[in-house]
């Protein structure tokens, strides 16, 4: 086995001895992923909204103005 992945292992093990010891930096992490995965469902319900008609509205005469090549006057 390599130098670099036993030593990775052994920073792995120091971290998780160390939230065995702490059980407060245990909760930290799974209140963060708590937090991660709210935050993800937030974002998708939003992505997800359809677009108000006003902002449409306001797409389409910005391209009508701009014309077909796209560029404005």
């Amino acid at each position: 086995m390599p130098k670099d992945m036993s030593e990775d292992k052994g920073a792995a093990r120091k971290r998780a001895d160390k939230a065995r010891k702490e059980p407060g930096l245990e909760e930290a992490r799974l209140r963060q992923q708590a937090i991660g995965v709210r935050l993800r469902h937030m974002f998708e319900e939003v992505v997800n909204e359809p677009v108000p008609q006003d902002f449409l509205d306001i797409l389409k005469r910005a391209d009508e103005k701009n014309g077909p090549g796209g560029e404005g006057s």
